[in-house]
């Protein structure tokens, strides 16, 4: 995602929601890859769903996924060093 497109994101905050596909396309992530972050990561990623079923990812779900595919691709690590990360973040935040 590029600055002009976050800037965007963040104006609209999470008034706007993302169908799988637009994600998919706004992060580089596989569609088959974000369902799979959304099961093993599932403290954390929790994508709105329609009536229909169908998933709706905020600004902040992409921000997740944001973070997700860093510290994997970037950081390398493994799934379990990627929930206490997350979950370090999250009781951080929490706290403050």
């Amino acid at each position: 995602m590029n600055d002009k497109e976050i800037n965007a994101m963040q104006v609209l905050g999470d008034k706007i929601l993302l169908n799988i596909d637009q994600v998919s396309r706004l992060t580089g992530v596989r569609k088959s890859t974000l369902r799979y972050w959304e099961k093993t990561f599932n403290e954390f990623l929790q994508p709105n769903r329609t009536g229909s079923k169908r998933r709706e990812y905020s600004f902040s779900d992409v921000e997740k996924i944001e973070s997700i595919k860093k510290l994997l691709e970037e950081e390398h690590l493994t799934n379990q060093g990627v929930k206490l990360r997350l979950g370090a973040v999250s009781h951080s935040a929490a706290s403050n």
